[in-house]
């Protein structure tokens, strides 16, 4: 199973089950490891959360303590961790001359293990428009898109930075039903969000 885990030098490890709302406490929040669940923060974004995932995902550097990230350093190790990762950002950009389909070929040829195109874009509804451009889909389409995106790689866990923003109630719903899908599956999802 997946794990998770961040601590910050001389601090206690906290846990956080997945529905509760995690507290901003400095710069680093320190994490029990997660095992294949939902971990949804509502923490001070700005203050502690978006600095805490951008060290668990290796994109900026921890200023003390340690990072695993499924037993592997971000750092010291980021190529073995990225085969294992899938991150959707809260804003994406894609080729625009390329379709749906081909973005997931492309990015899938990146890794080692992928996913098959059509399969993902099946799972979240939008295998009718393979062939489609992103600037063609919807708010909500292009949001499951994102995520099938961070999904080309099968990873283990999966960071997803506000996946439901500026999304109706509807859509909003549908993707819920999709994040609870990746959990089921065995995944670890660790999701920012003010929903």
């Amino acid at each position: 199973l997946a794990t998770v885990s961040v601590s910050a030098d001389g601090d206690e490890w906290r846990e956080f089950p997945c529905t509760a709302a995690a507290q901003p406490y400095g710069a680093c929040a320190g994490w029990q490891p997660v095992y294949a669940e939902q971990f949804t923060s509502l923490a001070d974004l700005a203050a502690s959360l978006f600095p805490t995932l951008e060290i668990v995902e290796g994109l900026t550097p921890a200023d003390g303590g340690s990072v695993r990230v499924l037993g592997l350093d971000p750092f010291t190790e980021p190529n073995e961790v990225q085969k294992r990762v899938g991150i959707q950002l809260q804003s994406s950009a894609y080729f625009p001359l390329l379709r749906l389909g081909e973005l997931l070929e492309l990015f899938g040829r990146l890794y080692p293990k992928r996913l098959d195109p059509d399969q993902l874009l099946s799972r979240v509804g939008l295998f009718d428009k393979r062939r489609a451009l992103v600037g063609e889909l919807s708010g909500g389409q292009a949001q499951r898109f994102a995520i099938v995106a961070a999904l080309v790689n099968d990873p283990d866990v999966v960071f997803l930075d506000e996946p439901t923003t500026g999304l109706d109630p509807q859509a909003r719903r549908n993707l819920w039903d999709v994040i609870s899908g990746l959990s089921n599956e065995g995944r670890t999802v660790i999701l920012t969000t003010h929903y």
